[in-house]
């Protein structure tokens, strides 16, 4: 066991007690919504991908509080991560309690920050016993979807609240660059400096350290290995890391493709079980996320393909091995991957892609409730006049079948509202319609 000065010289490099921390850059949307969730009694939640930001965004909660009238005693930051904690277990979340309040001494309820929470096994226990006894308000963050919304939920039905942490939007990246877009205006004036920038995002994404960082790809592919070690590999004590490392690599090289695990066996030399289980450890891990075809049938939804997407654009660019560069494939995935950040925000929203008997295809279907309200294309270039034709005609055919008339095609560049068969569609360029989505 870890001796107690040695443990308050690791707290005191986290904490606020002595000195000021490298909060980062204000990440405004998840700052606001984390301060509101903090409100009820309830245990804060925030999950998402390795290196998306969730640590900083501990700190910058932990700052606002301080700002807002808590005492920096009050608050306790534990980055479970550190590797002066040797021992990591419940004993450890103990002991780094009591020495805090033998020494703090807080006045009031403290606020204690546990990040990468997995690395304590039955952590989700001791965060109950102390929710339950109202000892602390407790904030824990993790990079897997199953250890929060699986394991913690368990414990603590309705009783935390969560947040998924992306990595940077594109409104976020020119925010991360110096480029503050306030309204219109701004997309008018600030047009050329935007595109610039949006080519960037394009080829890099979004995560912060990188966008602020030269060597983006190595950053990149050090991100990749640190996902798949200590967030899958180590957590499940996985022996056939390379079928995983494999799968991986094939997934981020067919990001957009309809892709069942059945057709892959024989590509990776495993049972189609084997294929189910590593991507749903690929998925909880938030490298990658799937969208379902749409149905209103549910077992037709599950035996159907697939789509496949990154969490991060830069990723898929750094680790797939496409012989041709196809910026329309990387277009939808940064389409599907907002469509994703809205759905974390809005639980009756679900993402779909549509497809019929005859082949017809669209890329994104949007179901809020037991409604369908948004169909959207990704047609990166409109030049050629078939490929134009054949996104509309399946566009239409969509909006009559399913009764819907919000219909989007969303380009490099192009921009219009035209009316077809009856039809209206809005045309808008990527970059565009991200900054107005926000």
């Amino acid at each position: 066991m870890i001796n107690k000065t040695q443990l308050l010289e690791i707290l005191e490099e986290w904490n606020f007690w002595k000195k000021e921390l490298d909060t980062g850059k204000k990440r405004d949307k998840y700052l606001v919504q984390s301060l509101s969730f903090l409100k009820p009694n309830v245990v804060l939640t925030i999950i998402g991908l390795r290196r998306s930001g969730k640590s900083y965004l501990m700190k910058q909660i932990a700052k606002e509080l301080t700002e807002r009238g808590v005492a920096k005693d009050e608050i306790l930051i534990v980055n479970l991560e550190d590797r002066r904690f040797f021992e990591r277990d419940i004993k450890l979340l103990d002991q780094i309690f009591e020495t805090y309040l033998e020494v703090l001494k807080p006045k009031t309820k403290p606020y204690i920050f546990l990040d990468e929470i997995q690395k304590i096994p039955q952590w989700e226990r001791w965060v109950r016993t102390f929710h339950e006894l109202n000892k602390a308000k407790i904030i824990v963050s993790g990079s897997s979807a199953k250890l929060l919304y699986g394991e913690l939920a368990t414990v603590l039905t309705g009783r935390h609240l969560d947040v998924v942490v992306f990595p940077l939007s594109f409104k976020e990246f020119l925010m991360f660059k110096g480029l503050d877009i306030k309204d219109k205006l701004d997309l008018i004036a600030k047009r050329i400096e935007i595109k610039g920038f949006f080519n960037e995002y394009l080829e890099f994404g979004g995560f912060p350290e990188v966008v602020l960082n030269e060597d983006k790809t190595q950053l990149l592919l050090t991100y990749f290995d640190d996902i798949l070690t200590k967030d899958i590999e180590k957590r499940y004590n996985l022996r056939k890391t390379e079928k995983l490392r494999t799968l991986a690599r094939f997934y981020l090289t067919n990001i957009s493709n309809p892709i069942s695990f059945n057709s892959l066996k024989k590509f990776l030399e495993i049972s189609p079980n084997t294929v189910e289980k590593f991507s749903s450890y690929l998925e909880e891990a938030y490298l990658i996320f799937f969208v379902n075809k749409f149905s209103y049938k549910l077992k037709e939804q599950e035996k159907a393909a697939r789509k496949v997407y990154s969490s991060d654009i830069g990723l898929a660019k750094a680790i797939g091995f496409r012989f041709t560069e196809n910026k329309g494939f990387a277009a939808e995935n940064i389409v599907a991957l907002e469509l994703k950040r809205k759905q974390s925000q809005n639980l009756s929203m679900d993402i779909y892609y549509w497809r019929d008997l005859q082949g017809h295809e669209v890329d994104f279907l949007v179901k809020e409730g037991l409604k369908v309200t948004k169909l959207f294309q990704v047609c990166w270039n409109l030049d050629n006049f078939k490929t134009k034709e054949r996104e509309i005609k399946s566009l239409i055919k969509a909006s009559k079948e399913l009764k819907v008339n919000n219909l989007l095609i969303i380009t490099e560049d192009y921009e219009s509202e035209e009316t077809i068969n009856k039809k209206k569609i809005k045309f808008i360029p990527l970059w565009k319609w991200l900054l107005e989505e926000e």
